[in-house]
């Protein structure tokens, strides 16, 4: 008997919360708010980013290109021989 009243009320406790938690979240004031915080975040990032710096571009003729020719001696590799002579 106590199990069953005991299961009831927590049954009746979760579907009031998930009520009342529905009734706030689709209610008229709480889009008001939410569309207010938009609005506002909106505005926020548009004044941060007039206010943000522009920085000059300093990375011109900053690679230097090395011909690969001079290094002949460069043994090539297969990567099946390599696991072949490993098993060995």
């Amino acid at each position: 008997m106590l199990k069953e009243v005991k299961n009831l009320i927590f049954i009746v406790a979760i579907f009031l919360f998930i009520f009342f938690t529905l009734k706030y979240y689709f209610s008229d004031i709480n889009k008001k708010k939410s569309f207010r915080s938009l609005n506002n975040i909106e505005e926020r990032l548009n004044l941060y980013s007039e206010k943000i710096p522009v920085l000059d571009d300093d990375t011109k003729n900053i690679i230097e290109y090395i011909e690969q020719t001079n290094n002949k001696k460069r043994k090539k590799f297969n990567f099946w021989e390599l696991l072949d002579n490993n098993n060995e």
